[in-house]
């Protein structure tokens, strides 16, 4: 709990910085006698770490990665009933800002730190802690990559999103992107002389729904999903200057979380083919007006089959046996991605994620901990836990 409260404390809102929290947990990791691999971003304002605890004869290749992301969601308009950065117990029940998403998680590994430097181990034990999960799994993709070309090969990888501590080996892909439509000005007394980006932009929104009805109604279906059918939707959109003014740029957000069965790679596709027609009639108003897209951020999905070794392990940890999947996306896809076999338990329900008020039950940080107790013991030498 210590360690859960010290991480909620420190606010990782995504559009922050999270260095206060990777410096306060390689500290932690440094005291044990390891160096942890920062791997920054761009502008080095976030940083993923990664901890290697070596096996006994100093081998760091294979083993267990335990994985969670740093950054959380922001707090902004919701009405909490205490400060999300300072943790409080009630009614047992831990709230903050990322009690559930996963912070829980993150602090019960961090915990155990000194549990991982002072056994000996058969296989190493690698923690993964990542950057900006929360807007697209930014960080994770430098953060695979960085464990793939140090030739790490673990076999297996614990996602601890929260899941009740079920063993989930399915989710969606989430593909995010961004398109700015870029019209012509007019006062909008003299409509033909102008472009209106917020008309064609709102055409745009409505094919995406329509894509989104034929999903929900046609599939491809997978009934192992809480929603069992690729989504689609439009998020966010802003533009105009004025009431009385055709506005010349509207920029709009859109994502779909597609299940295995959707070729992702051809729904992209899709939608720029429907861009590029809406882009031809902007420019038969007038040859200036153009679209541009941006993919903000693609994380692929996770199919890792039932009868893996690593559902088995985290099963016979104290994850509760489960077949199905779930609709959000994590950063387990990218490890699968990677060659590394992964699913996804962690302690919370994700309907408390992103939520005012957000909390996790006590009950389940002290599953989380059985379980990762139960990791550790399985990856000591034999003679260091059994009688």
């Amino acid at each position: 709990m210590d360690w859960i409260a010290r991480l909620i404390a420190i606010d990782t809102t995504s559009r922050d910085s999270n260095l206060p929290l990777i410096g306060l947990i390689a500290a932690e990791v440094r005291e044990h006698g390891v160096e942890p691999v920062l791997v920054p971003n761009e502008d080095g304002s976030k940083a993923n770490l990664i901890a290697t605890f070596p096996a006994a004869d100093g081998s760091v290749s294979g083993g267990i990665v335990l994985s969670g992301h740093t950054d959380v969601v922001p707090v902004d308009g919701q009405d909490w009933s205490s400060n999300p950065f300072s943790p409080e117990v009630r009614d047992g029940r831990l709230y903050g800002r990322g009690a559930c998403d996963m912070k829980a998680f993150v602090g019960a590994v961090v915990a155990r730190i000194p549990d991982l430097a002072a056994a000996p181990l058969r296989e190493p034990v690698h923690l993964a802690f990542s950057y900006d999960e929360e807007i697209g799994c930014l960080g994770a993709e430098d953060l695979v990559k960085d464990m793939v070309g140090r030739d790490l090969r673990p076999r297996a990888c614990i996602v601890g999103e929260p899941t009740s501590m079920r063993v989930v080996h399915g989710h969606k892909s989430i593909n995010l992107f961004r398109v700015d439509f870029h019209g012509v000005a007019a006062h909008s007394s003299l409509t033909p002389n102008g472009v209106n980006a917020i008309e064609h932009a709102a055409a745009f929104a409505r094919f995406v729904r329509s894509v989104a009805d034929e999903f929900r109604a046609h599939g491809p279906f997978d009934d192992a999903f809480d929603v069992p059918y690729t989504t689609c939707t439009v998020n966010l959109i802003e533009g105009g200057i004025a009431v009385n003014t055709v506005p010349a740029d509207c920029t709009l957000h859109f994502e779909f979380r597609s299940i295995g069965a959707v070729d992702s790679r051809a729904l992209v596709e899709r939608f720029r083919s429907e861009l590029r027609r809406i882009e031809g009639e902007m420019q038969a108003e007038n040859p200036a007006a153009h679209i541009e897209l941006r993919v903000v951020a693609a994380a692929p999905g996770l199919e890792t089959r039932p009868d893996a070794e690593v559902v088995r392990l985290a099963t016979e940890w104290g994850g509760l046996p489960s077949d199905e999947k779930v609709a959000y996306g994590t950063e387990a896809g990218l490890f699968d991605q990677g060659g590394i076999p992964t699913v996804v338990c962690g302690p919370g329900d994700i309907a408390q994620a992103h939520s005012p008020d957000e909390f996790v039950d006590l009950g389940q940080i002290a599953l989380c901990e059985a379980f990762l107790d139960r990791v550790i013991a399985s990856v000591q030498e034999r003679s260091a836990h059994t009688p």
